[in-house]
């Protein structure tokens, strides 16, 4: 079963491409998904969170406060990097079993013989390079990238283009690219393009059991 790394910058549409193969019946470990799941009320994030940072970064809840912790770690860089350092390695150990689940539950007559894992960091980050046969990137046009993340996120210019600037360059992660799905129009020219890319990867799960 091969796996599949979805990336791209802030914006790009990622969520919107994994839903597609979703229903196409790709099994999905989203690492956004698990690190939400991880900083919710009584998850395994909090108290690490606590001791580094301070409870004053958990809501009412009991959850982690991201606008607050967003704000936060781009305004310190070293905060980041701490922040990361609580997160990746839970995220990581999740993701590795969601995988060997996925590849447990899959039968040989199953019409999508891959998963994707959706990576937004993954080119910042060297855990995911091992795991993967094949590199997916989510591209659009940066002023849509900004406009997209403002509106969906409440946020203003300036943060977005912050979290931009500490995200792997547009043209760097275009270079190191198995595939590209461009974002620039509407939901139908997505779903062509992941449409086109399933019988693709289904071919490559075909000769690498081979």
């Amino acid at each position: 079963m091969a796996i599949i790394a979805l990336t791209g910058g802030i914006g790009s549409g990622k969520s919107e491409v994994s839903r597609l193969f979703a229903a196409l019946g790709a099994p999905i470990v989203d690492t956004d998904v698990i690190a939400h799941q991880l900083t919710a009320p009584n998850q395994a994030a909090i108290d690490p969170i606590i001791a580094q940072f301070g409870a004053d970064f958990i809501n009412e809840s009991g959850a982690l406060d991201r606008p607050k912790m967003r704000e936060h770690v781009f305004n310190h860089p070293e905060a980041r990097l701490m922040l990361e350092g609580i997160l990746h390695p839970l995220i990581h150990a999740q993701v590795l079993a969601e995988i060997s689940t996925n590849k447990a539950n899959i039968s040989q007559d199953s019409a999508t013989q891959y998963q994707i894992i959706v990576v937004p960091l993954l080119f910042e980050s060297k855990n995911y390079e091992a795991l993967t046969d094949f590199t997916l990137v989510v591209d659009c046009d940066p002023a849509l990238q900004i406009s997209r993340t403002m509106a969906r996120s409440n946020i203003s210019e300036e943060t977005v283009r912050a979290i931009i600037k500490a995200q792997t360059p547009q043209a760097t992660r275009l270079t190191l690219a198995d595939e590209v799905i461009v974002n620039n129009t509407d939901r139908q020219a997505l779903k062509t393009q992941v449409n086109t890319l399933h019988f693709r990867f289904n071919q490559l799960c075909f000769k690498l059991t081979k």
